[in-house]
């Protein structure tokens, strides 16, 4: 269906392409945050590397806390597209808040000082040492042999 397009956005071939998926479009519509927290992470010899594409976000934005071996990263936003013609009509008004959050399982051993974190470029990397694992010891139990 050829419909022109507003703002770039063709509303009502987006409708019919995706109904069958209505839930899903609505979800992302004028979010900023669709597909983020996509996590790459690469094991060195020390550590592991997390990279966190978190796109729309200012370092302001995010949090990273360390709670029983979980390292669990949340990020909030809130946004506002107001557009005005010259006599103050509003053109266009979108808005759009949102939070998500990950959790990733560390070990209990750590603590968050251990944790090295830098936001640079809607990219949130992590630090995180590796720790030896403490092998549990077989403790022999010998039952006492009367004679």
């Amino acid at each position: 269906m050829l419909m022109p397009s507003i703002f770039g956005e063709n509303l009502i071939d987006d409708f019919f392409e995706d109904f069958a998926r209505p839930m899903r479009r609505a979800m992302n519509y004028g979010s900023p945050a669709s597909g983020i927290m996509k996590t790459d992470v690469r094991e060195t010899e020390g550590c592991y590397e997390l990279d966190i594409d978190l796109p729309g976000y200012r370092k302001e934005d995010v949090k990273a806390e360390l709670n029983e071996g979980y390292l669990t990263i949340s990020a909030s936003t809130e946004s506002d597209n107001d557009e005005k013609d010259s006599e103050g009509r509003y053109i266009r008004r979108e808005r759009y808040s949102g939070t998500c959050s990950r959790s990733f399982y560390v070990g209990e051993d750590l603590t968050q000082e251990e944790i090295k974190a830098k936001f640079e470029d809607g990219i949130l990397k992590l630090f995180v040492p590796k720790k030896d694992e403490k092998k549990a010891v077989a403790e022999k139990k010998y039952i006492a042999i009367e004679g």
